[in-house]
This record gives C-alpha cells, structure tokens and sequence, in this order.
C-alpha cells in the first residue's frame, strides 16, 4: 500500500472542508486595506465620483424640492452647492480639517437659501475623518462649524423648534466622531500590537545572537583549556626526549610514548568537542557523550605534568564534595595554572598545589611555582587569565594570579569559590 503523503492529506482535507466564511472575508479585507494603502487615490475617487454622481441625481431630478423650504432657488446654484459639498471629498483623507473649512461656505448659502440640499449631510463624513485621523481638540471648532448652518436656517426661515433642529444634529456628529474614535482606537491597538510583536521578535533575535555568542566563547575557552595543556606537555615531554635521547636512549623512547599518549587524549577530547558542534539533522551517528572532568581526574592531569619534568607537589585538606560544576572550574583553573608554569617557569622549577575544602561547596585551591614567573605580555594576552576569572564568576567566587611577594620567586594563584547558598 503507498503511503499517504501531506500534501494528500492536505488535498482531500481542504476538499472535505471549507474555509470559514469569516477567515474567508477577513482575508479579502486585508488584501483590500493593503491595495488601500498603497494606491489611496483609486479608493478617493470611487468614493467621491460616488457621492458627486449621487448629489448631480439628486439635482437633475429635482429631488432636492421635496425636502427644500425655497422650491424657488436658482438652478445654477443648487448645482453650485450640490458640487461644493461633494467634489471637496477627494481630500477627505489627507486634509479632512481643511476640507470640512472649504465645505462650510457652501453649507451656510444652503441653509440660507432655504435649498437644503441632502449633500450637506456629506459634511458628517468628514467629521467622522477629523476623529479619526486629526487631534481629538479639533472636534470642537469642528462641532461648532456645522452647527453654524442649523443656526442660519432656523434664524432666515424660523420653521421647526431650535430645540429639535439642534438635538438631531448634535446626535449625527456624536455618532460620527464615536463612529470615528472607536475605528482610531481599534486602528492603535492593533499598531501596538503589532509593534510589541515586532519588539519580541528583535528580542528573540537579540538572545539568540547572545547565545550562541557565550556558546562560541564557552567552546574557545574548552578549546584553550584541552589544546593548551596537553600541547604544553608533550612540548615538555620532547625537550626532555631530546635530552635524554644522547644519554638515555630508553628515556627518550620513554618520552615518545608519553608524547603519542598525551596527542591521542589531546585529539579524542577535541573531537569531542567539536562533535558538539554538528548539526544533529546532518550528522548520521550521536556525538559521543563524555563527562567533563573532575577533581577525581586531577591525579592524571598531575602524573602528565610530572612526566614533561615538572616537579608536582600536592597537598588536601578536608573531603572533595562538590557539585559538578565547580569541580570542572577547579580542575579547569589547575590545568591553566600548571599550563602557565610549564610555559614560563623555566627548567629546575617546581610546583605546589594545595586544595582546601570547606563547607557546602566552599573551596580554596593555591597553586604556587618556583620558576621565573611569566612575562608581562603573557599575562595581558591570551584567554588564559581571563578564562580563569569568568570560570570564577560563575560561582561568585574570586581569583588572584601574580607573582609571589619579595623576596620570593616564583608565580602564585589562588581560587576561592565561597559556600553555596542555600535553596
């Protein structure tokens, strides 16, 4: 039987399914708003090619007379008004403030006449744009300016109560501007809206980058820590081969071995490593998965040490009960002290190190060489030192590297990881 694939699915569920009409009509509404946004004019002029075509209907066929208290005004002006009131609605959208001031003139000849044409009421859809696009202040010089008209109709023709010629306008511009304000409130959430959701995703790109920026200077300051020591030990281990290969065959092929060791460790925990960095889509077998190491490692990185000539001395105090964590800084801050001291301390140096644990993960760890000390420039450069510290910080502890006091010779460090706190 051949499998089914999605798009199959996708096919007969579409069949069996329709779309909603409300995702249907919601869609078309976004395609005409964005068609809006691009090309406003198209809109402008249906709208007011509309609305003129409808006030020249209602002047050629004379329907104006059944609501005008002057059957008598001219022609000529009822077109006049008739195009004052409707061609002005072009700009409705753009400068409806302006509009609603080039409409008033005509609107008070219309009511002073006594024509009372219906395209006056045009005069509420532009109300209606000053709330929704204008200052909320300019409603009331607005409100003012089209009840002007009421107030000329009824001081020339004096029919009708100023009451209810006043309270039936006053509704109209109040249904308007709610009409107005309420599309203005809906139009800003959902700008704010879509600018938190802009805001959020910068947000989540912004930790994603600072992410995988600690992941890249963890995977450097690992990749320091491995390649550094263990090249620092087979560097010792060949000096001390070539030494002891005119006088002692049997040493140097003694140091050979301990240099294949030390490169094969060196290599395995570099592919490791790097292992981590493949992508898991791509890669057709699982990284292998090899704990990171801890204090109970620290005697083999001591012995590999001892073995490229460096004299180790090391001494505990108390029992080694600590979390993880703190163990690979501890460990990790060794290695790149005795790295430093093969570096830089020169032949006939020795070492000391001195690990004192205290209470709920506190932990002293001094390592103290005899040699020379490091030049200047080796402690300024580097990611040693510095790998040191943001080890140290992670547990709020603190740590102090430089050279012994006077008269003493030599390099000391010295890490302090204070107590857990408590949970």
């Amino acid at each position: 039987m051949d499998p089914v694939t999605n798009d199959q699915v996708a096919r007969t569920t579409g069949a069996r399914t329709a779309e909603p009409l409300t995702q249907y009509t919601q869609r078309v509404n976004q395609r005409v708003r964005a068609f809006d946004r691009r090309h406003p004019l198209p809109w402008d002029l249906h709208v007011t090619g509309f609305w003129v075509t409808a006030a020249l209907i209602d002047y050629a066929g004379g329907g104006w007379r059944n609501v005008t208290q002057n059957p008598d005004t001219a022609g000529w002006l009822v077109l006049v008004l008739s195009l004052g009131l409707s061609v002005p609605l072009l700009w409705r959208r753009t400068h409806p403030a302006t509009v609603l001031l080039a409409m008033a003139p005509f609107a008070v000849v219309n009511a002073w006449s006594g024509a009372t044409l219906q395209a006056a009421l045009l005069q509420l859809l532009v109300i209606y744009h000053i709330a929704l696009r204008t200052p909320l202040r300019n409603l009331w010089w607005a409100a003012a300016l089209m009840f002007t008209p009421v107030v000329v109709s009824t001081a020339r023709h004096g029919e009708g109560e100023w009451n209810q010629q006043l309270g039936s306008q006053l509704t109209s511009i109040v249904v308007a501007v709610l009409i107005g304000v309420t599309v203005r409130t809906r139009q800003n959430y959902t700008e704010a809206l879509e600018d938190r959701a802009r805001r959020l995703e910068v947000e989540r790109d912004q930790q994603a980058q600072l992410a995988a920026a600690a992941e890249r200077a963890r995977i450097a300051r690992e990749m320091h820590d491995i390649i550094g020591h263990n090249l620092s030990v087979i560097t010792g281990l060949a000096d001390g081969g070539a030494y002891a290969a005119a006088k002692s065959p049997e040493r140097a092929a003694q140091a050979l071995d301990a240099i294949a060791t030390t490169s094969r460790q060196a290599l395995g925990e570099l592919r490791r490593l790097l292992d981590v960095l493949k992508d898991e889509g791509s890669a057709h077998h699982p990284a292998e998965l090899t704990p990171q190491p801890a204090l109970t490692d620290l005697d083999g990185l001591v012995d590999g040490v001892r073995n490229a000539g460096l004299p180790v001395h090391t001494t505990v105090e108390g029992s080694a009960d600590l979390p993880a964590g703190r163990q690979l800084t501890v460990y990790r801050v060794i290695q790149e002290a005795l790295t430093n001291t093969l570096k830089h301390a020169g032949p006939d140096a020795s070492c000391e190190i001195t690990l004192a644990y205290g209470d709920r993960g506190a932990v002293t760890a001094t390592i103290t060489d005899t040699g020379r000390g490091a030049p200047p420039s080796a402690v300024s450069e580097g990611r040693g030192l510095p790998g040191m510290r943001e080890r140290t910080a992670l547990y709020g502890g603190t740590l102090e590297a430089g050279p012994r006091p006077h008269p003493e010779q030599g390099w000391r460090v010295r890490l302090r990881l204070p107590e857990e706190s408590p949970q």
